[in-house]
């Protein structure tokens, strides 16, 4: 017999898990296909087992942490919050810590090879710094395994098992060899003092009528055009900008088209989301007419963009290091053919560079990364721009970005497509999460087709790369569905486009509604290719979506993939596989590998370690298939208690974050002390959903 961290033993006790499947009529233990029908998954009666005990909730307890405490009402863990001075504080006594030790002396153990010298704001204690460097962890340095010189030298967790012998010369550009989209240094401060120019952005915002003689077009002019009725606005339909020239170039040419301040779709006022009033150019004599530039092509822009020099000859716009001239029309671009490609979805938090070179190994087509809002990379946060990052075993990638507004999407698109190695650009108008519906991105633009054309011809005629958007069939059920706009969506630049087949309203809730998205890829234009995307979760639910509608490209995978990562492997090899927890583990151990490697061997390998519980927050959902009897496991069926073949089987099937940190323990050592986890996202397709 063995124990959880929790002292509950893990053999299988069929008799006493009796009570936890619900009784027929007839008394008896229900058959699996009742279990089926009532989402609870049919597992086999010799490996159930009582539920583990909780915390009693009726008693608040501490962990142990300072400053963090149970909060018994709600079962989570309250985090006490830090005053700004208290962070600060902190922060500068970290910084005069002997473990802050540079990174140019920890890789070469030599004083002088620090440029900085005494200004340095590391130390330069090496001494010190060995005698408080925590032990070394288990295991070998992945930089070494890989015949790599670590490039955290002695401050790696892994320095015992560094080689000699490899050359400092290999250290230079190893990592960017790699990865690539990271952001410059000369890039991101242009962008930290909104002097980053974007000609092409701007002559195409001007070409879309979004600037008019110098006044803004507001969002109540396009609200009116969509649903027919006035919306609360702090200004008239058109708000007068002042046009003065100013020197600073980012008061020359911000063009937003919208500027006026609206209730939100919740009805509240979203009155500390608002975008200020920006200065923009008078615009005077030609103008331009999208339509005509849809027809005509880049050479109508180019016309635009020269007229307006002649109008304003004293403001110039710079153009990019390509001759213009060179811009490919929107039909010439290199188009991405998804046609039956296994797409891994744009993941927040999970969908790391790690996660998805995993995902590549086991068998995956095209990766897209992690949601990026396009203020914050017009702002040049670097936590931002880090989720642009690629891994050069991608050899088809995206990154998807969301923003509310023309011009914001517009700029990110050039910047984008001038500094990263990109194959597509998606733009998410799906996304159902509060803070982004409530600024009007996501899935906000739903219920604002208007925006949604203006959004999409100006990122589609900005970009040299092809732009695919991601939505869901509408933000309410059977208002503002999809299906109404699908066939323009392919006029207005999109190449691709993915349909979730849910609701904004419905969240993960509910089975996807896979009907709808066979109506949208029948009514799409043949130069929109339409992909599907909603609870796939075997290579079965991927032959019936493939086989029932021809007309549809292929399926995105999601929250598949974070289970059971190995789905790939189970499309392309057309079976079901009943994975060992060896090799789960060795899956694991590839994605701990990945995380060291991205994320850093020296302080951050805490960071890999909480990326991997947050992922096993998913893959503790997946059933082994030896030990249903019904297969293939779906995507919402509840797991009852059980335990599997081996110890570390029944381990990984484990809910509870304790046990999580055990298995972060087995591949990254002990974790320091006052160590705490809760999951950030919520992993359980039965929850339910909010807002109504």
């Amino acid at each position: 017999m063995t124990e959880s961290s929790s002292g509950t033993a893990m053999e299988p006790i069929a008799e006493d898990a009796q009570h936890l499947i619900p009784s027929n009529s007839a008394g008896g233990q229900p058959s699996p296909e009742e279990l089926v029908a009532k989402a609870i998954a049919p597992v086999k009666r010799e490996f159930l087992r009582p539920p583990p005990l909780r915390p009693c909730s009726s008693v608040a307890k501490t962990d142990g942490v300072l400053g963090t405490q149970f909060d018994s009402s709600s079962n989570k863990l309250v985090k006490e919050k830090k005053s700004k001075r208290q962070l600060k504080r902190e922060r500068r006594e970290e910084r005069k810590s002997a473990l802050n030790l540079c990174p140019e002396i920890a890789k070469s153990g030599d004083f002088s090879s620090c440029p900085y010298g005494e200004k340095c704001r590391f130390s330069h204690d090496l001494e010190a710094y060995k005698d408080q460097k925590p032990a070394d962890l288990e295991g070998v340095c992945p930089f070494t395994s890989s015949m790599k010189r670590c490039p955290y030298g002695l401050a790696c967790r892994f320095s015992g098992t560094h080689k000699d012998g490899i050359p400092m010369e290999s250290l230079d550009g190893q990592k960017e060899i790699s990865e690539v989209n990271g952001l410059k240094k000369d890039v991101q401060k242009l962008l930290w003092k909104s002097r980053m120019k974007f000609p092409i952005a701007d002559a195409t915002l001007k070409v879309l009528g979004h600037v008019v003689k110098g006044r803004l077009k507001t969002r109540s002019v396009e609200d009116k055009a969509e649903d027919g009725h006035s919306i609360v606005n702090r200004s008239n339909d058109l708000a007068e900008i002042d046009c003065k020239k100013d020197d600073d170039f980012s008061n020359n040419v911000e063009c937003c088209s919208e500027v006026v301040v609206e209730e939100n779709i919740d009805g509240a006022s979203a009155a500390g989301e608002n975008r200020p009033l920006k200065k923009v150019k008078r615009v005077e004599g030609h103008k331009c007419s999208s339509d005509e530039v849809l027809n005509a092509g880049t050479s109508v822009l180019e016309k635009c963009f020269e007229n307006s020099e002649a109008d304003s000859p004293n403001e110039s716009y710079e153009l990019p290091e390509t001759d213009a001239s060179l811009k490919l029309h929107p039909r010439e671009k290199k188009l991405i053919d998804f046609s039956r490609k296994l797409y891994l979805a744009p993941l927040t938090t999970v969908g790391n560079l790690p996660c998805r070179r995993v995902c590549k190994l086991l068998g995956a087509d095209v990766t897209c990364g992690e949601m990026a809002m396009c203020t914050n990379l017009l702002q040049g946060q670097a936590s931002e721009w880090a989720l642009l990052r690629r891994h050069s075993s991608e050899d088809v990638f995206g990154v998807q970005i969301c923003g509310a507004y023309p011009d914001l999407v517009a700029r990110a698109v050039e910047l984008i497509d001038q500094e990263c190695s990109v194959d597509f650009i998606d733009i998410n108008m799906g996304c159902p999460i509060d803070i982004v519906v409530n600024k009007g991105a996501g899935s906000a633009l739903l219920t604002k087709p208007l925006r949604m054309k203006n959004v999409i011809q100006s990122a589609s005629m900005t970009a040299e790369k092809p732009i695919t958007i991601k939505v869901r069939t509408g933000y309410f059920e059977g208002r503002n569905r999809i299906d109404s706009s699908i066939a323009d969506i392919g006029l207005w630049g999109a190449s691709a486009i993915t349909v979730h087949g849910r609701s904004r309203q419905q969240r993960y809730s509910k089975l996807a509604d896979w009907d709808y998205i066979y109506q949208c890829a029948k009514k799409a234009p043949n130069v929109l290719q339409v992909l599907g995307n909603g609870d796939v979760f075997s290579f079965l639910d991927w032959n019936k979506h493939m086989s029932d509608c021809p007309e549809l490209s292929s399926c995105m995978i999601a929250r598949g993939a974070l289970i059971k990562p190995w789905i790939f492997t189970e499309i392309k090899e057309q079976r079901h596989w009943d994975i060992s927890s060896s090799e789960r583990l060795d899956i694991l151990k590839d994605y701990v590998r990945f995380g060291l490697e991205h994320w850093g061997s020296d302080s951050k390998v805490e960071t890999t370690r909480h990326f991997l519980l947050e992922w096993l927050s998913y893959t503790c959902r997946y059933i082994p298939v030896g030990l249903l009897d019904v297969i293939p496991q779906r995507l919402n069926w509840r797991p009852p208690s059980y335990c599997g073949r081996d110890d570390l089987e029944t381990l990984m099937a484990s809910d509870s974050a304790a046990d999580w940190i055990r298995i972060s323990e087995i591949l990254l050592g002990k974790v320091p002390a006052g160590f705490t986890f809760a999951p950030k996202h919520k992993s359980n397709a039965y929850d339910s959903a909010e807002n109504g």
